[in-house]
């Protein structure tokens, strides 16, 4: 599937910044299961510097320096990825381990070779260690479990038990406060799951990035009116890969979403933050799209045949 993405960002400042420095994760990453095929990134006014970086994790991040005052900022990311479902892992051997196996090969033993998962193990930022995780995730741990079983399991207990509800979180808020409310976003969906699963020994990480919705039948897509979303991966060291579950959704993502950028939480990864001078009071307006990319192309034309 190819996916057309636009992510837009703007900020209204009063009074205006006198300088900024900002640090974006808007460039799709490219993996197994997904190949990026166009980037741009504009930024208006025009940053006096611009450059791509890459962090510990292997994402790219985007730096740009202000050096002017300005009452308004316009960042815009624009993207087409091809994407392509997830293979049958769970058909392939060493997939069904159990999980207390994968708990054990990340306990510490002298001598044995490094694995770089095992730095999603730890607490983070948003992410505690907290013994409510570990009792909520162990109806789903049954004894002899294979973890890709025990973690779709917690996947829809998570689902089934915590309720979706818009701004009722804000984006610092930590796992384990969503848990103790029983509501939250896909942000804290995805933590939960990362945090449940670490409490127990098992190496999680946070995922953003996108997911294509479809418009109810008979009706257009709306331009812009999509969101950034977020999910949790659980590492299977029988075959060195990550398996990636939605929580928010009760599903394994597909070709329909698009990976950004993998952290041990959201505080690794969040699309845009920085350091502004000036500018006391600020309104900011998001606005995403993601749609195939037959569906960009044939708007395009209808809106240069109607000018």
């Amino acid at each position: 599937m190819l996916l057309h993405i636009v992510h837009e960002t703007s900020y209204r400042y009063m009074p205006a910044v006198e300088n900024a420095h900002h640090m974006v994760y808007l460039k799709p990453a490219s993996n197994e299961r997904q190949t990026l095929q166009s980037y741009a990134l504009q930024v208006h006014p025009a940053p006096v510097q611009l450059r791509d970086t890459r962090d510990m994790y292997g994402n790219t991040r985007s730096y740009f320096s202000l050096q002017a005052a300005h009452n308004r900022l316009s960042v815009v990311a624009e993207s087409v990825v091809a994407t392509a479902s997830a293979p049958p892992l769970l058909q392939m051997a060493g997939a069904w381990m159990p999980w207390e196996r994968v708990r054990e090969q990340f306990r510490y033993q002298a001598g044995v070779a490094y694995d770089s998962a095992s730095e999603f193990l730890f607490p983070s930022p948003y992410i505690p260690r907290d013994d409510a995780f570990a009792e909520f995730a162990r109806p789903s741990f049954l004894s002899g479990r294979p973890l890709p079983e025990a973690a779709r399991d917690l996947m829809n207990r998570i689902h089934t038990n915590l309720r979706y509800e818009t701004a009722s979180t804000q984006v610092n808020t930590p796992a384990l406060e969503a848990l103790k409310q029983g509501k939250g976003v896909c942000q804290d969906f995805a933590h939960i799951m990362v945090a449940c699963c670490r409490a127990l020994g098992l190496p999680a990480r946070y995922v953003s990035g996108y997911m294509l919705t479809n418009p109810p039948p008979g009706q257009p897509r709306l331009i812009g009116c999509d969101a950034s979303h977020a999910w949790a991966s659980v590492y299977l060291p029988g075959l060195r890969q990550w398996l990636d579950f939605d929580p928010t959704n009760n599903r394994t993502p597909g070709e329909d979403y698009v990976t950004l950028a993998t952290g041990r939480d959201f505080l690794d990864v969040s699309p845009m933050r920085g350091v502004i001078r000036g500018g006391a009071q600020h309104i900011l307006e998001v606005a995403v799209t993601v749609e195939p990319l037959s569906e960009a192309a044939q708007r395009t034309r209808d809106e240069t045949l109607a000018n």
